[in-house]
């Protein structure tokens, strides 16, 4: 009879042969009885040991996840091509061609729109969408006709819309059970949408158009340089699940900064390099917070079998997100470190 080959689970191995003898009463170490004390040293190492294994094992089932290169690359462009609308669309912009300028905004408006109720798939999702393209709309026309530039329209128009939007959710039953763990997704989207109209009232201030410029570039640079280093480069890995690189996030967070503060350095007054590396520091350093929470909340969804059906629309979450929650810090230090 040929001897079988050891496994690995084998109940006889060194590891549970030490737990038998260690759980079996008799003379223990200290020379009395089993039950007495055993020095701390030697309690922490046998009370250590299988936590560690445990540990170990979990990592080693944990499957980490392949970055698509052309993905990847597929997104890096998708920001280029973002960023560049919105920067020449601002720079094209006047007192008498605002017009222009909200109808491209209002088209990222509604990309916005598409990605993320695809995505979260929020209770009442066409009540929401539909919500959310009502106050793009009063936003856009709010930002172009009022007479002074503001923001506080904004944040009462994204304060109604998120109301309604909610309120909408009530009405099924089968949505009203599942509001409370949607809120904090119909309160991403309506705020992002509301944000993009953030861009029209920048170009109506002094120096509104060229911090425009500095913090879109900033951002465009971060998302563009994060993906194509990850398309190439994914080390070190974020996480298993998360196909992103810590290399790819850091380099393009610097990266945007130094392309704002590179912009600073030739635009005019009271722009210096240092107001631009500020401006691009908080522009860029959102950007790459947002769309790195984008992907972990993919993967979570993805944990949770919950995927969206239109695939598409979680590969332009990341951009879209990005330049949308990076416009409220933008405005905040045109208005109080510019002016």
């Amino acid at each position: 009879m040929l001897p079988s080959a050891p496994r690995d689970n084998d109940s006889w191995d060194d590891d549970v042969s030490r737990e038998i003898a260690r759980s079996a009463p008799g003379r223990s170490s200290s020379g009395f009885y089993a039950g007495a004390p055993e020095p701390a040293s030697r309690i922490g190492a046998r009370g250590g040991d299988p936590d560690e294994d445990d540990a170990e094992e979990i990592e080693e089932e944990i499957p980490e996840v392949p970055v698509r290169r052309q993905l990847s690359v597929a997104i890096a462009g998708f920001a280029a091509l973002l960023g560049v609308g919105l920067i020449l669309g601002a720079q094209t912009s006047g007192p008498d061609a605002r017009l222009p300028y909200a109808i491209v905004v209002f088209g990222v408006q509604l990309l916005f729109i598409l990605a993320f109720t695809m995505a979260i798939r929020p209770p009442a999702v066409g009540t929401v969408a539909g919500v959310c393209v009502a106050a793009a709309l009063v936003a856009d026309y709010l930002a172009v006709n009022r007479e002074s530039a503001g923001i506080l329209p904004l944040i009462v128009v994204a304060a109604a819309g998120y109301a309604v939007a909610v309120a909408g959710q009530f009405i099924r039953p089968g949505d009203r059970m599942h509001v409370r763990d949607a809120l904090s997704g119909t309160l991403l989207i309506v705020v992002g949408v509301v944000s993009f109209a953030q861009l029209i009232v920048l170009t109506r201030k002094p120096v509104g158009t060229q911090a425009v410029l500095v913090c879109l570039t900033a951002v465009a640079v971060s998302v563009l340089v994060a993906h194509l280093v990850d398309a190439f480069f994914p080390r070190p890995r974020i996480a298993p699940q998360v196909p992103r690189g810590a290399s790819g996030i850091i380099a393009g967070a610097m990266l945007g900064t130094l392309a704002a503060a590179a912009l600073g350095s030739v635009l005019v007054l009271p722009f210096t390099p240092a107001k631009g590396a500020l401006l691009g520091f908080v522009a860029a350093g959102v950007a790459m917070l947002v769309d790195l929470a984008v992907n972990y909340s993919e993967v979570g969804r993805r944990m949770a079998g919950d995927t969206p059906t239109f695939w598409v629309a979680r590969h332009m979450q990341g951009p879209l997100g990005a330049f949308a929650l990076a416009l409220p810090g933008a405005y905040v230090l045109t208005a109080f470190f510019l002016s």
